[in-house]
């Protein structure tokens, strides 16, 4: 009765509770915050000293009393009590400007298609743990299929390249429901580590994972650009252990990440190569969208529809796609009570009664 009555003062949120970046969808505010999965923490007082952008600044420099933590790995929470503070933490932003104290909302979070029972018990928990009143968990690849304007509910195949920070969720969508699906760990970090490693395999040279994704965001490619870009890339030689600046250009990084889009484009066409035909001559038809960070990548979508032989379009604004499609769900609770997976007490309780 009282999270009821508490209940009325709060705002309903969507969560894309993301690997790099977490975004907040207030109901008839739309995404509110958009910040990096990221918090520091002062171990000798156990304080939080920073959460998102701020925390993420200081990667790679802190002293050894302060943890910067990324407590999602590969879309799953890695670090519970962490993720429950970061939680609380924008939780109680959006709500500092109201009249509640104790923000008591309705949350809808996405989570990857290979999700555990654990592992969603583990999501709800920390929602609640933050201050959620209710919790709906909905499969990522549905929300940004949603976010995407395409029509889930109908009897035709609508296909979505889902490339976040930790994993790529590719999935076939008919009817309200996932009907083929493949869930990849590579994706936006994994880019990011093979420019660290092609730097450290052919010019000796140490970076930082930040660099790596600088880099990447400015000069990286998956095919041939018009006019070639470069930039410098600054680390630490591992022959002298001294500064060092080299330049590189846009053929280098896309050498360097070749393997791992490749990989996602081998698993596109394996998702069709299982795809029922009417729903494959649907997607030949409507094409195939691309979602998350890794739809910015440079040319991406074109080599996609090469190889594939399908379609490809980038779905407006792909970073916001899954946090949009929760902000679509809070308007419909009817679809959201069709799609959203069943809460794990419930699973308990069935299990049980059988």
């Amino acid at each position: 009765m009282f999270d009821k009555l508490l209940g009325q003062f709060s705002k309903d949120l969507g969560i894309d509770l993301g690997t790099a970046n977490t975004l907040l969808f207030v109901d008839k505010k739309g995404i509110v915050i958009n910040e990096p999965s990221v918090v520091s923490i002062n171990t000798r007082t156990n304080q939080i000293l920073a959460v998102g952008r701020e925390a993420k600044e200081m990667l790679g420099k802190t002293p050894p009393h302060i943890l910067t933590i990324r407590p999602l790995v590969k879309g799953i929470i890695s670090d519970f009590e962490v993720t429950e503070k970061m939680l609380k933490y924008f939780i109680d932003k959006i709500h500092q400007d109201s009249f509640t104290f104790v923000p008591r909302p309705r949350v809808i979070i996405g989570v990857p298609l290979e999700v555990t029972e654990v592992e969603r018990k583990a999501v709800e928990d920390a929602a609640i743990s933050a201050g959620a009143r209710e919790v709906y968990l909905v499969e990522e690849p549905m929300l940004a299929s949603i976010g995407a304007r395409q029509n889930i509910t109908d009897s035709v195949g609508n296909m979505i390249v889902d490339i976040g920070g930790g994993t790529t969720e590719i999935a076939v969508i008919s009817l309200s429901g996932v009907v083929t699906w493949k869930s990849l760990p590579v994706a936006g970090d994994e880019l990011n580590k093979n420019i660290v490693q092609y730097a450290r395999d052919t010019f000796n040279l140490l970076l930082g994972e930040r660099v790596a994704e600088q880099i990447k965001i400015k000069i990286g490619s998956a095919m041939d650009l018009h006019e070639p870009l470069e930039m410098e890339m600054r680390g630490r030689d591992l022959l002298t252990g001294l500064p060092k600046e080299i330049i590189v250009n846009d053929a280098q990084i896309r050498e360097a990440m070749s393997r791992s889009i490749n990989l996602i484009i081998e698993n596109i066409k394996a998702t069709l190569e299982v795809t029922p035909p009417e729903l494959v001559a649907d997607i030949y038809e409507r094409g195939l969208v691309l979602a998350g960070g890794g739809a910015l990548l440079r040319g991406l979508d074109r080599l996609i529809s090469e190889e594939a032989d399908v379609p490809v379009r980038i779905a407006d604004d792909p970073l916001t796609c899954v946090a949009r499609g929760t902000g679509m769900l809070l308007d419909n609770p009817e679809l959201l009570r069709e799609i959203a997976l069943p809460a794990t007490s419930e699973e308990v309780a069935a299990s049980r009664a059988k």
